[in-house]
């Protein structure tokens, strides 16, 4: 067996890989591996990587081969590569396309397949046998209605469809692109936008029309689905996580398309407007009165003619629309999101719901090409002390996480961070409302919760952007579709358990290039020694799978770095 002792990579022949971290070739490696493995862990030297079903299907559907993932790990790996992982990634790659769902030309659907067994399988497994008809000239009659549920069925058996069966145009809408912002700039798709257009259309064939862009925050996604419904010319219903977000696709279509303001509608718990460009949110879809009841909304998938829905932060989509979705799979569907991993394990759901991964920049890539800001990430630790750390000990998981969440002496810390970032925008994020009344009376700064009034978030977001008042507290809802693209620093408090994708979400809103080319910050603080501390470990996974690396600072030199500095301005100023 062959060593090659500056190579980072060892893969094993349980599908897992082994990445050393630091050298060289580390850089080179992680870009290689990721668009097709999944980081499951990332401590300080070796970061372990799994290769997935489901991770290789991706890769396949994005346009990647298998000789290209076998090479990636060739030419990386410090061994050999064993045998049966090769052979692994060829009979993975090679089931994506297998089956294909076509349709005739009366409208019937048919699953196809070359192979006369694999046909049997799905005749006769209880996941799909009451899905299909009796075999036809060779295929599986398909009822037009279980359309989602065979692809949601066949994902779990291990067989990815390939839907070929195609799209109803939906009625016509003529969605043209300016050439000229109101602020007098130009405007046009970056390459990349352009780029994950096309991929996503493929020239009206069957093969396009369904699937996910993944980009960073801050890459211009809306930007992509604006250019898809230019691309597609249909009536588009646009779904989204909330109503501030609902504000921004307005905001984004009106600036940038010679749509009117007629022509698009809120379907909100404001307005139930239903137009040619319809904008709703996921919480208004899943509205019930109890929950034995049905969705009052969902008849808003079936309103209007649609001929494409944008899912809005696909990943996180809720399970009852999911059902929903599954029953309009003749519509196409764009996923546009920062990152594809859902906690909930649901990723398959979106791989046959919404449809594959269809294009993906890593963020690093985009940072090198000055399209988002280059960010520096910091995790602070800061001690419990003794009374806390007694109540910390006596308490269940559940209690000590909160506990460590909201650590009081992380309040100092926030102080100092917060003196030395004056010249800055800062965001401060929570997790617990308690926590950020507090920060809000010790600071003076203005908070956004749930609960703030629509007209309220308004002026205060106007009031931060515009350097007003230079700091905002946030809750959760800040995770999405906050457009403050001069905010420069994130102060994380605490956060949901170990969300890898809420991580991504919160560093990304301070991704937005600066005017003056600097980069951002990023400070998590976790209580030291803490479960705050393993769960941040995971938070992390995402972002460091893009390159990010978290650098861990002590509280007290935190602070006293902040004291240093603010003597040399005092000096200065003397």
């Amino acid at each position: 067996m062959s060593y090659r002792s500056d190579r980072p990579l060892i893969v094993q022949s349980d599908r897992s890989l082994l990445l050393e971290v630091g050298g060289e070739a580390y850089g080179s490696a992680r870009d290689a591996i990721a668009p097709f493995c999944e980081l499951v862990k990332s401590p300080e030297h070796v970061h372990t990587y799994q290769l997935t079903p489901l991770s290789v299907w991706n890769a396949a559907a994005a346009g990647l081969s298998a000789e290209a993932m076998k090479a990636a790990l060739t030419d990386h790996s410090r061994f050999e590569i064993p045998g049966n992982v090769l052979r692994d990634i060829e009979d993975l790659h090679a089931r994506y396309g297998r089956l294909r769902l076509e349709k005739a030309e009366d409208g019937d659907l048919f699953l196809h397949a070359e192979d006369d067994t694999l046909l049997d399988q799905v005749a006769n497994a209880a996941l799909t046998r009451d899905l299909v008809g009796a075999r036809y000239n060779g295929s599986l009659p398909v009822p037009v209605a279980n359309r989602g549920e065979i692809k949601r069925a066949l994902i779990k058996l291990g067989w990815p469809v390939e839907d070929l069966a195609g799209y109803v145009d939906g009625g016509p809408l003529e969605v043209v692109l300016k050439g000229e912002l109101p602020s007098g700039a130009a405007f046009g798709l970056r390459d990349y936008q352009h780029d994950a257009v096309e991929v996503f259309h493929r020239d009206g064939a069957a093969a396009g029309g369904s699937g996910v862009i993944v980009l960073p925050c801050g890459a211009g996604k809306t930007v992509v689905g604006i250019g898809a419904m230019s691309r597609i010319g249909r009536k588009t219903l646009i779904l989204t996580t909330n109503h501030t977000a609902v504000n921004q696709w307005r905001r984004e279509l009106l600036e940038k398309t010679e749509l009117t303001e007629d022509d698009i509608g809120e379907y909100t718990g404001v307005a139930k407007e239903v137009r040619p460009v319809t904008i709703t949110t996921y919480q208004i879809l899943t509205y019930r009165r109890r929950k034995t009841e049905p969705f009052v909304h969902f008849d808003l998938f079936s309103k209007n003619d649609w001929g494409l829905i944008i899912y809005d932060e696909v990943h996180m989509l809720p399970a009852p629309v999911f059902r929903a979705t599954a029953d309009i799979q003749a519509t196409r569907r764009l996923g546009l999101t920062a990152t594809l991993v859902r906690e909930d394990g649901h990723e398959d759901d979106v791989f046959t719901l919404i449809g594959p991964k269809r294009f993906d920049v890593p963020w690093k890539v985009l940072e090198r090409q000055g399209w988002i800001a280059e960010a520096l990430c910091r995790e602070v630790r800061v001690p419990m002390d003794n009374e806390l750390r007694k109540r910390y000990v006596l308490s269940d998981q559940r209690q000590q996480f909160r506990l460590g969440a909201e650590n009081p002496a992380k309040m100092d810390v926030l102080d100092a961070l917060l003196k030395t970032h004056e010249k800055d925008l800062v965001l401060v994020i929570g997790q617990y409302l308690d926590q950020l009344d507090l920060v809000a009376e010790r600071t003076g700064a203005p908070l956004i919760t749930g609960k703030t009034p629509k007209d309220e978030r308004i002026e205060r977001y106007a009031a931060f952007s515009s350097g007003e008042k230079p700091v905002l507290i946030v809750s959760k809802v800040g995770n999405f579709a906050v457009d403050l693209p001069e905010a420069r620093v994130i102060i994380q408090l605490s956060g949901t358990f170990g969300s890898r994708q809420e991580e991504a979400q919160r560093l990304g809103r301070v991704l937005r290039p600066k005017a003056d080319g600097r980069g951002a910050r990023f400070y998590t603080l976790v209580s030291d020694e803490s479960t705050e501390q393993d769960f941040a470990q995971h938070r992390q996974l995402f972002l460091t799978e893009q390159g990010y690396a978290y650098e861990i600072l002590d509280a007290a030199a935190v602070i006293r770095a902040c004291n240093e500095l603010d003597a040399s301005r005092a000096g200065s100023d003397a």
